[in-house]
Parts: C-alpha cells; sequence; structure tokens
C-alpha cells in the first residue's frame, strides 16, 4: 500500500492513490453496462459503476467511474440548488467497483453484499457533471469476503478514501 499520513483523530489515511492513473490507458471502456449486469446485481438508479476502464490481470485492482448526471434522483433533494453527490453513493459506487473485481476474478462466488467501511474520509465535493474515477485495491480475502482499498477522484483531486468489505450473503 502507498504511504500513508494521520488524520487529526489520528486514524491512517492515504495521502496518495491507490493506484497510478498517469500510467493506466483509460481512454477505453474494458466493460460497460451490460456486461457489468453479468456482475452486479444493482439495476437502475442503484447502479453507480457505470463502466470499468482498467484492471490488472488478477482483478486485484482496477478504475472504474461514474458520470454524475443532473437528472439522478438524488439532485433536488440534496441541497437544492448546489447539488451534492451523497458520501453514502459515492461509497456505494466503489463498493460495486470492488464487487466487480472479486466477483469478476472469481475469488469469491455467490451473491455479494456490502458489510462494512472504515477509516473513511470525504476531502472534496462530487456535483453533477463530474466523472467520479472509482478506484479500488485488494487487501485481503477470503472465500467469503474481500477487503479493499477504495478511493474517488474527480478532476485528478482525491474526495473519498475508505476500506471497503464486502462478503457473500
Amino acid at each position: 500500500m502507498l504511504p500513508a499520513g494521520l488524520n487529526p483523530q489520528g486514524t491512517l489515511v492515504a495521502t496518495e492513490l491507490v493506484l497510478d492513473l498517469d500510467s493506466l490507458d483509460l481512454s477505453r471502456v474494458l466493460f460497460g453496462p451490460e456486461e457489468l449486469n453479468d456482475s452486479l446485481p444493482q439495476t437502475g438508479h442503484m447502479r453507480h459503476c457505470d463502466e470499468v476502464l482498467w484492471h490488472n490481470p488478477d482483478f486485484t485492482a482496477g478504475v472504474g467511474h461514474k458520470l454524475v448526471r443532473p437528472d439522478e434522483f438524488w439532485v433536488p433533494g440534496h441541497i437544492p440548488g448546489r447539488p451534492l453527490l451523497p458520501g453514502v453513493l459515492m461509497i456505494e459506487a466503489a463498493a460495486q467497483m470492488a464487487s466487480f473485481l472479486n466477483t469478476k476474478s472469481g475469488r469469491v462466488k455467490g451473491f455479494l453484499g456490502f458489510t462494512r467501511c472504515d477509516e473513511v474520509s470525504f476531502r472534496g465535493q462530487v456535483v453533477p457533471g463530474d466523472r467520479l474515477l472509482l478506484l479500488a485495491n485488494l487487501i485481503d480475502y477470503n472465500r467469503r469476503r474481500f477487503v479493499s482499498h477504495c478511493q474517488g477522484v474527480v478532476d485528478g483531486k482525491l474526495v473519498f478514501d475508505g476500506k471497503i468489505t464486502g462478503m457473500t450473503l
């Protein structure tokens, strides 16, 4: 894992991205909505990982994205006049990216549910029109569970960081 620092509460937080985005080709879509349907059960307004742009050969790390649209269900009510993507939806998007990687790899089988998030910090705003990159890097797994270090990036800026755990339910 890349270097980390301490926040005021003494919790470790990332000071760098878990993946070097400058070294990756993110110009093409590897898995679009149709292919994601094979690995993610969320549909409609609850699908928050739109596409996968990169993954390493063993699916332990990857980058997807969410295009934050002005017609999403939360926009009218989450700060009227100044819509901000709720943090819980950022986490959900990252959890979907991590779940996709673990399902596609075959490491974890069956229906995956999001069971916890730890050491989460939000560092920036995400608004309609933004492209939220979703970074996921596997930290630990066994046959029923996985833990990924996930981050969200907009225009090169880290907007959230945390550990996400998923489990076969």
